[in-house]
């Protein structure tokens, strides 16, 4: 089949010819912008309402808003739109324009109100609301976010202005990713600058930061369109193994194709003026498997630029005929595409909370937030498994370059030694090399980068950060961020209050961080783990350690009823009892709607497709053998077992098409939501990995010319 070649790319603007600084977020109504376009008060008020997080007061918010309208004008918008991220994992959009009758009859003017820019209005019925929001209750307000700026999204014949919003309920209930977030970086913030306080450190804020890898795979469009399982399902649901995979291993950090540089480039030509931090940009370990990466900025606006971002892959893709495939496992037996969710807490003048630093005292404070950290995941581990949980995920965890699905933290060698020798108490090492003593004084400066990285750890200590490498590709990372955050701040708050029983009892400071921290490294000895998370071995082990192992969602969605996640979200307001519960409920729906989707598209794909392509080809061969022997040709007995053999395989497809087809009716026919999961996780996904084996044989045997989708190795070959 022959490939679409990649478009002329002459006409696009030259603004890579420019210093990115030049017109680095351009697009964006940033606070450049509305510094340089607000009066001097007005703009004051902003940022003294952002940086309370209060809202802003109606004069403001219309001083804020008539700028943004002549701002967006000036740069040829025609519309503008409430953009907010619903809990369907895509963004959502109603477009109005900047128009309203004029006094003069028959006339408009444009017109863009404060209230307008504040609140909006979409119908809350129509999107996932886990059973907050009834089909007769329509009404649901967008709220403007302030602290992530409004951008510009060009169109053919004009732009639209995307004000970044915040989705709630009739009543106030929470129906997007963004709210919970926004909760959350609040209150790990509170709890952090609880911290610092003992430490002599004051500051307004402290900030959950964020900087999520993004891998995906690009294949060429014409051939992508050819298989109803790339456009429906996202994922191929059939596909024999290909000559050559990944096996040689020279895809990762290859040079980078022609076709595919100019797509990258032009990908991060649109995020430079969106005010996205692009920063890296390679090949990854799998064929036609590549990866972008940002610079970090706080949690909230990391968590807007991953959805832009994706949405700007696929759509950029679409102009040089490439199909982005965002699924974590678009094909068998090469590696899936992960999301690594690089986190860290900084205070409002920058400093990374998770930077070891180069005194002592700056290295007792790195050790009270590294325990706090340690603990969270330690108490929540089985909550980070399950906020990572869906249908896609679930091919891709455990596998080659993926982490396990059991949650462990890896810190390395150098941290490992420290950690262990507070536990024991030690004066000093192996090495006679003093270092710790209760006073601290000679603690060794720990280096950002002195050990080795673990890509099989799920959560690694990375020099001044940590990595969460189990998020999938397609997923939203608001919600891990989000969990993330409500379990350090939890866990700050239990140091918080044994640091201050200490010290009500008379311990001097640096003793009494030490005592809190020795419990918390105790504590928690049984996540950290340096080995290979991919062996056998460390699932015995980690049975051994007491870890929870969610080997899968139907699993890790029960976690999401277990107490303490209950306590961990609703405690601190991040969720409320009936927001949590609406989202288990979602994603009992989403995963159930997931399989029965693919499982609908493998049965069209096999019914209409596979089984009329291997039948034809069966009676071509049978002829042909027919008229050897009519001709008086002897036919090898190998031909016709080679024939028989086919048609066995024919025979047994349709009847794990039959069964499948049973299994998915069944599924369906379970009124419980929770039994219906399981259902769909046993008895319907094994019906469809068992059509499959058969399938991929029959591909291999196949006539070529025959066969009706494109294989791997034409999806996977080089894109030049």
């Amino acid at each position: 089949m022959a490939k679409t070649q990649a478009p002329d790319t002459s006409s696009i603007t030259r603004l890579d010819q420019t210093k990115i600084s030049q017109y680095f977020g351009c697009n964006t109504f940033s606070e450049r912008t509305m510094r340089e376009r607000l009066q001097k008060d007005v703009y004051k008020a902003y940022r003294q309402a952002h940086k309370r997080g209060e809202a802003l007061s109606p004069d403001v918010a219309k001083s804020v808003a008539l700028a943004m309208k002549e701002w967006a004008l000036e740069q040829g918008c025609t519309h503008f739109t409430h953009w907010f991220l619903p809990m369907t994992g895509a963004t959502a959009e109603k477009h109005d324009a900047f128009i309203t009758w004029d006094d003069e009859p028959g006339q408009v003017i444009e017109r863009f109100s404060g209230g307008q820019l504040i609140q909006g209005e979409p119908d809350a019925s129509s999107f996932p609301s886990g059973g907050l929001r009834a089909t007769f209750e329509a009404r649901g307000y967008t709220a403007w976010d302030p602290a992530s700026p409004a951008f510009l999204m060009e169109g053919p014949l004009g732009k639209t202005l995307c004000i970044p919003t915040a989705f709630i309920g009739y009543h106030g209930e929470a129906l997007d990713h963004k709210v919970p977030l926004l909760r959350s970086m609040d209150v790990v913030s509170k709890s952090a600058q609880t911290a610092l306080k003992f430490f002599g450190v004051n500051t307004n804020s402290v900030v959950a930061q964020c900087g999520p890898e993004q891998e995906y795979f690009a294949v060429d469009l014409e051939l992508a369109q050819q298989r109803p399982d790339l456009l429906f399902a996202n994922r191929t649901l059939q596909g024999a193994k290909p000559p050559k995979g990944q096996e040689l291993e020279d895809h990762y950090f290859g040079s980078i194709k022609e076709r595919v540089l100019g797509y990258m480039q032009d990908v991060e030509l649109e995020c430079f003026k969106l005010g996205i931090p692009a920063k890296t940009r390679h090949n990854e370990v799998a064929p036609n498997q590549f990866e972008i990466a940002p610079i970090y900025e706080a949690a909230n606006l990391a968590s807007d630029h991953n959805q832009l971002l994706m949405e700007i892959l696929k759509s950029v893709g679409e102009r040089h005929s490439l199909a982005i495939l965002l699924h974590e496992k678009p094909f068998a037996g090469v590696n899936g595409s992960g999301k690594h969710v690089n986190w860290s807490i900084a205070t409002d003048e920058g400093q990374n909370l998770l930077e070891p630093g180069q005194t002592p005292e700056e290295t007792l404070q790195f050790l009270y937030f590294l325990s706090a950290t340690l603990k969270a995941i330690h108490t929540h581990g089985g909550l980070m498994r399950a906020c990572i949980a869906s249908a896609g995920n679930d091919h891709r965890l455990g596998a080659n370059a993926a982490p396990p699905a059991i949650m462990s933290a890896f810190l390395g060698g150098q941290l490992n030694h420290i950690l262990d020798a507070i536990e024991k108490g030690d004066l000093a090492d192996t090495s006679t090399q003093k270092i710790l003593d209760l006073g601290i004084g000679n603690l060794p400066r720990i280096e950002k980068d002195a050990t080795d990285r673990n890509r099989t750890s799920p959560f690694a200590f990375t020099g001044n950060k940590f990595e969460f490498r189990a998020v999938g590709s397609s997923q939203p990372i608001a919600l891990p961020l989000t969990v993330i955050n409500a379990a350090v701040a939890e866990a700050l708050d239990g140091l918080n209050a044994k640091l201050e029983a200490e010290l009500k009892a008379g311990k001097d400071l640096k003793v009494a961080v030490m005592i809190v921290v020795k419990q918390a490294i105790i504590e928690t000895k049984a996540i950290r783990f340096e080995g290979n998370g991919y062996s056998e071995e460390w699932k015995i082990e980690a049975e051994r350690r007491g870890l929870p192992h969610a080997k899968d969602t139907v699993a890790a969605l029960h976690i999401w009823e277990e107490p303490a996640v209950k306590a961990v979200f609703c405690k601190p307001g991040i969720l409320s009892e009936g927001e949590l519960e609406s989202r288990l409920h979602i994603r009992h729906e989403q995963y159930q709607k997931a399989i029965a989707i693919e499982t609908q598209v493998l049965r069209q794909m096999a019914e209409t497709q596979i089984l009329p392509s291997v039948v034809a080809d069966l009676g071509s061969r049978a002829e042909s053998l027919s008229k050897l022997a009519s001709a008086g040709v002897g036919v090898p007995e190998s031909l016709k077992t080679a024939l028989q053999t086919q048609a066995t395989l024919a025979g047994e497809a349709q009847n794990r098409l039959s069964a499948m087809k049973a299994a998915l009716i069944a599924a369906e026919a379970v009124e419980d939501l929770h039994a219906r999961t399981e259902v769909f996780g046993t008895s319907v996904n094994e019906s469809k990995h068992a059509l499959r084996e058969v399938l991929d044989l029959l591909e291999e045997a196949c006539d070529a010319d025959l066969w009706p989708l494109p294989k791997y190795w034409e999806l996977l070959s080089p894109l030049v």
